[in-house]
């Protein structure tokens, strides 16, 4: 560090020796100044340079370690500036940061504002969506109805997908812990998908040893809707397994399908943003984020998430929720 610090200091290190030089060359050309003299100028003169470049390269890392261990870095007023160069370089970051934090300001204003808006237009499109429904119910060719509902019912998935998407990151404000009966949870989303179900030729097998769980029932529906929505998308003419019990003290809630299975490649990835598969990669019915939000939302919870999976052997998905004395972590978030 201080091989550095001389190095880029050598402009004043080259004139002082030129200087020392040249007071040496004039003596020795003139015999009226006393050479010994000179050299001895000269000897006090480097030890006084010496003693100054060990003070200057104290102060300056001094300052540079505050910088750098100042609690708030972009606030270089708790740092004074030793030299004008340094004060030089202390206002230019100063008025960078200034207009960078404005920048982000006007980012994060614009980016809220569109969230808002979409959100908005979320809400609205609901409206037309729910009389959709209704219209369809209404159908006497059954045939249509089951195509139209089936359409129908992947717009409402995609929209609700969204608007989660859009409250994940504010989730902690939205939370309830209450006692959640899993039961109604699971048949309400079980009844959504029912029309699907029904012309993939899917059933349902419900073993619910544990009926209840401490968790917020809104949030908790949202990661089963997620989790059954993949199982009946990739399933075909087969029973969909959900059952719960105790485990280590905790509960657990298993969804497993007989559908196409995951790669054991591909597991390590299945909760990244927007990853499909590797092994169906033109699959363009996949979005690659029912399941990233799913475990977002499950974080939050402290809900864990595992599974296991095989090609062509089907997926279980094993949801373990936290255990009593971690609730006051969940409602401190």
């Amino acid at each position: 560090m201080f091989y550095t610090y001389l190095k880029e200091r050598r402009s004043w290190i080259l004139l002082f020796l030129l200087l020392q030089l040249f007071a040496v060359f004039i003596a020795y050309i003139d015999s009226a100044v006393s050479i010994t003299s000179i050299l001895y100028y000269v000897f006090l003169s480097l030890i006084l340079f010496v003693i100054f470049l060990v003070i200057r390269y104290q102060k300056e890392m001094k300052f540079f370690q505050e910088m750098k261990e100042a609690e708030d870095l972009l606030d270089f007023s708790k740092n004074e500036a030793l030299s004008p160069f340094e004060k030089i370089v202390t206002e230019s970051l100063t008025y960078h940061f200034e207009v960078l934090k404005k920048a982000v300001s006007n980012n994060e204003r614009t980016v809220d504002q569109e969230k808002d808006e979409l959100l908005s237009w979320i809400h609205e499109v609901k409206t037309p969506l729910t009389a959709l429904k209704l219209m369809i119910d209404r159908l006497e060719d059954q045939t249509l109805k089951k195509e139209m509902t089936y359409e129908w019912l992947r717009i409402h998935l995609l929209l609700d997908q969204q608007l989660h998407q859009k409250r994940i990151p504010f989730m902690e404000n939205d939370l309830y812990i209450e006692r959640t009966d899993l039961e109604s949870v699971i048949f309400g989303e079980v009844k959504t998908l029912q029309s699907w179900c029904i012309q993939k030729g899917i059933g349902f097998e419900i073993d619910l040893v544990v009926r209840e769980v401490m968790t917020d029932a809104k949030w908790l529906a949202f990661i089963i809707r997620q989790l059954l929505t993949n199982a009946v998308k990739y399933s075909e003419a087969s029973d969909i397994s959900i059952s719960s019990g105790n485990q280590n003290g905790q509960t657990f809630l298993k969804i497993a399908d007989a559908g196409r299975g995951i790669e054991s490649r591909d597991l390590p990835r299945i909760f990244e943003k927007g990853f499909t598969s590797t092994a169906h990669h033109q699959d363009s019915a996949a979005t690659g984020m029912g399941l990233y939000l799913a475990s977002k939302a499950a974080r939050s919870l402290k809900i864990t998430i595992d599974v296991e999976s095989a090609p062509g052997k089907g997926s279980t998905f094993k949801l373990t929720f936290p255990k009593s004395n971690d609730f006051v972590q969940i409602s401190g978030m």
